[in-house]
This record gives C-alpha cells, sequence and structure tokens, in this order.
C-alpha cells in the first residue's frame, strides 16, 4: 500500500483521518494479529496455574473455564481498545492505541490462584476490579508519578517482569506443569513443536517485512500447531461442544477478598500506567511527530483502568497498551484510530463467539511454550534496553545490585519466606515488589553523586579496564 492509496502525508499523521475501507480492514486486522497471542495466552497460563487448565479434570469438558477467561481477553481487549480509540467523556486518549491483558500481572497472579481451582478466581476478580478502579483514579495525577519512575526503576521493573515468567516458557516447552516429573516430561515429541515455534517466529521476524515479520510470534505458533497435528498432539473433540454465540456473565465467579491480591494489582497499576504513558508517548512520535498532550495521556489512562475493572466484572483479566502497537504505528506510517477501532470490533465479534476459544484451547501447551519462550524473552530483553539509558555511576550500579539480588533471590528461593503470613508470601516471592519497592525507595532516598564522586568513579572504571587489558 503505498502512501497515494492511502491519503496524503498530513492526513496519514491526522487519528481522526479515516482512510479508504478497503485499506482500513486489512490495517486493523494487523494491529489484532500483532497482538493475539499475547492477548490470549495470560488467561491461558492463570488457568493451569489455578488448576482448571490443561492437564486438569475439566478436560474431557473441553476447558470450559478456561475458554470463558480466552473469550473475555479477546471481547475485553476490543472493548477497552474501543474506549481508547472512540472514547467516551474523560475516558481514552482518541488515539490508535490497542489495549490487551496484560503480562506485567501474571508474577502476582500466579502465586495468589496456584492450584485453587476455580474457587481462586474470585478474589482474583474482586482484585482486578479494585485495581482497576484504582488504575483509573491514577489518571488524575499520573503525571506527578513520573518523577519516582526513572530508566533504572521502570527498566528493572519489566526485567524482573521477563525473569519472574521465563521458567513459565520452558515448563509450557517441556510439556506443561502437569507433565512435571513424569517420564514425557522434556522428550523430544514436547520439544520438536515449540523449537519449531521459535525457528519460524525468529526467521519471519528477521528476514521478512510488513505483515509476516509484524506477526511473526503467531505464525510461529501456527507452523508448531501444525507439526503438533501431524504428531498427533492435536484434538478437535471438544470444539463441537462449544456454542456458536455466548454473552459475558457478570460476576462469573462471585466475589472474594485477598489483601495480598489487592494489594499487587494495585501496584502492578502503577507500573501499567507508566508503561501506557510511554507508550502514548511513542505513538504520537512515531505517527504524528509530536509529544502527547496531557489531555491524551490522562484519557489512556483512564481508559486502561475502567477497561481493567470492567474486564474483572465480567471474569476477565487486566488490561494495558500494547507496545507492539507502537512499532506497527511508526512501521506503517497510519495514524487513524478508525483503523483501530476495526480491529477492536474484530476482537469482540471473536469474545462473543465461543468455538473461537474452544478452537484457541485445542493449541497443545508445549506449542504454546514455544510462543512464550520468544514473548516472555522480549519483555526480559525490553526491561534491558531501558536500562541501556542509565547513567551507570556508583549510586545506580548500587540501586540496581541490591534490588535486583533480592528480588530474583527470593524468586528463586521462595521458602526462605515459609514463615511469613499467606499475604506477604503472595506478595513478595514473585520477587517483582521487593525488587520494585526496593528501587523506587532507594532511588528517592540516595543521593545523587557529585560530579566529582562521578569523574572518580569514572576513572575508577577506566583503571580496573586498563589493568584487565
Amino acid at each position: 500500500m503505498t502512501e497515494s492509496s492511502l491519503g496524503t502525508a498530513e492526513q496519514l499523521r491526522d487519528p481522526n483521518y479515516m482512510p479508504p475501507i478497503g485499506d482500513a480492514v486489512p490495517l486493523g486486522i494487523q494491529h489484532v494479529l500483532a497482538m493475539f497471542a499475547s492477548n490470549v495466552t495470560p488467561s491461558i497460563i492463570i488457568a493451569g496455574a489455578a488448576g482448571f487448565g490443561f492437564g486438569s479434570d475439566q478436560g474431557a469438558l473441553g476447558f470450559p473455564d478456561m475458554t470463558y477467561m480466552i473469550q473475555m481477553a479477546m471481547l475485553f481487549a476490543g472493548v477497552a481498545t474501543m474506549f481508547q480509540t472512540i472514547g467516551m467523556g474523560p475516558i481514552g486518549a482518541r488515539l490508535p492505541i490497542v489495549q490487551g491483558t496484560s503480562f506485567a500481572f501474571l508474577p502476582v497472579m500466579i502465586p495468589a490462584v496456584a492450584g485453587r481451582g476455580t474457587e481462586g478466581m474470585a478474589a482474583l476478580m474482586t482484585g482486578v476490579m479494585i485495581g482497576g478502579i484504582f488504575h483509573f483514579c491514577i489518571g488524575f495525577f499520573i503525571g506527578r508519578l513520573r518523577f519516582a519512575l526513572p530508566p533504572l526503576v521502570t527498566g528493572l521493573i519489566v526485567l524482573m517482569i521477563g525473569l519472574a515468567l521465563l521458567k513459565t516458557g520452558i515448563q509450557y516447552a517441556a510439556g506443561g506443569v502437569p507433565l512435571v516429573g513424569q517420564p514425557e516430561f522434556g522428550t523430544a515429541a514436547m520439544w520438536i513443536p515449540a523449537l519449531v515455534v521459535i525457528v519460524v517466529a525468529l526467521g519471519l521476524s528477521f528476514f521478512t517485512t510488513g505483515l509476516l515479520s509484524v506477526a511473526s510470534v503467531l505464525i510461529g505458533i501456527l507452523a508448531g500447531y501444525a507439526v503438533a497435528a501431524v504428531m498427533g498432539q492435536v484434538s478437535f473433540g471438544n470444539v463441537g461442544n462449544a456454542s456458536l454465540f455466548d454473552l459475558p456473565m457478570p460476576f462469573q465467579w462471585g466475589f472474594g477478598f485477598d489483601p495480598a491480591i489487592i494489594i499487587g494489582m494495585c501496584f502492578m497499576a502503577i507500573i501499567s500506567a507508566i508503561e501506557t504513558v510511554g507508550d502514548t508517548s511513542g505513538i504520537t512520535k512515531g505517527g504524528a511527530g509530536r509529544e502527547a498532550t496531557d489531555r491524551e495521556i490522562e484519557g489512556a489512562t483512564f481508559a486502561d483502568g475502567f477497561g481493567s475493572a470492567l474486564a474483572g466484572v465480567f471474569g476477565g483479566l487486566p488490561n494495558t497498551s500494547f507496545s507492539q502497537n507502537v512499532g506497527l504505528i511508526a512501521m506503517t506510517g497510519v495514524m487513524s484510530r478508525h483503523v483501530v477501532t476495526i480491529g477492536a470490533v474484530f476482537l469482540i465479534l471473536c469474545g462473543l463467539i465461543p468455538k473461537v476459544g474452544a478452537v484457541i484451547n485445542t493449541v497443545p501447551i508445549n506449542v504454546l511454550g514455544g510462543g512464550v519462550i520468544v514473548m516472555f524473552g522480549m519483555v526480559a530483553a525490553s526491561g534491558i534496553n531501558m536500562l541501556s539509558d542509565v547513567v551507570w555511576n556508583r549510586r545506580n550500579m548500587i540501586i540496581l545490585a541490591v534490588s535486583l539480588s533480592v528480588g530474583f533471590g527470593l524468586q528463586l528461593e521462595p521458602s526462605a519466606l515459609q514463615h511469613l503470613p499467606r499475604t506477604l508470601q503472595i506478595l513478595l516471592t514473585s520477587g517483582l515488589l521487593p525488587a520494585a519497592g526496593l528501587s523506587i525507595i532507594l532511588n528517592l532516598v540516595l543521593p545523587d553523586e557529585t560530579p566529582e564522586e562521578h569523574a572518580e568513579a569514572e576513572a575508577e572504571i577506566e583503571a580496573h579496564k586498563t589493568d584487565a587489558a
């Protein structure tokens, strides 16, 4: 598609411009494909952690609860995206922002529901609702929070999110938690489809352009799925049990009150809000060549929180803006919010058709593992990339060292906190909250180095390099 077929350069930079419908529809679907796998994966992971996903006794029934969560992931990603693109009063940036289920909340949610089955979902969804309301309120003062979250802090937090999830990716690729300790775990039959996903995703990402490159992980999963089907690992037996159309059920799992989940969700809402600020700014810079306005940033944050709270009411997981969309806007040069609205409509339709969720459930867990190895690794790599903007003086190195040691150490050895109350164990054993809390506090408390101290530290580093040479 050339610029002349889509519109003038000025029109393409205008969020209110609508390209010709023949071009707008595929562009909108492209936005959905870029985030589709990332959007539904958290629901599958939470269902598995709780015990009603792959390997559970719901298998013979077609995983109805997991199917429902996948539906809600698609439905409310579409609804929240429309809040961003169309808006509703102060809610929404009126920009081409794509919303979706966030990986960032997983390190808090997984220990909160682990092994508790569907009974654990009531407290989780109550936490999602309250966290969403808190997230919405952040929109009123989002600008004042940014000083406490420089790249040193946000980069470490994103890195810790990635590190907390890497184990899950490997477990999935080797056959999933239900097979741990069994002879089938980690066999070649498990690893081959997962490796196909990784190889295809990397190949498309580096050696193709356009839609093939943007949707490389999704296409990689489809390739691994085909290999798994040939190996007899795919069953469509339960797809026939799913209905053609269904409406979401409010308070699907009832209410529950768990302080640990609520605190964790509210803390992660702050991180998600800061991420949305970055994504909103990235979209306006990449697509329109300007800074985001305060109104756009506030509206985007309101939509984040409102979308998450609404998803929690109907049994969905928290939403946030998708960073993949920033690169896609910059690549296509199309800033139209109406294009993204078309993608949102597609997501909503998928969310209302249970058979779509049932088909997604036929993807073997090892195939999904290949995809999440790439996705979770990219989360960690994004954190490292953010840390590259940090001036590495002695102060900042100490902040990173202490925060990373405590956070990652607790993640590796959660039994170190076995004598604490369960609420504190849930909050601390992921490692994310202690690492984030320490880095924020140390960054605010420790004094900045003086120019003389900085020069001394640089000279010391150079001296070490010379000695090493």
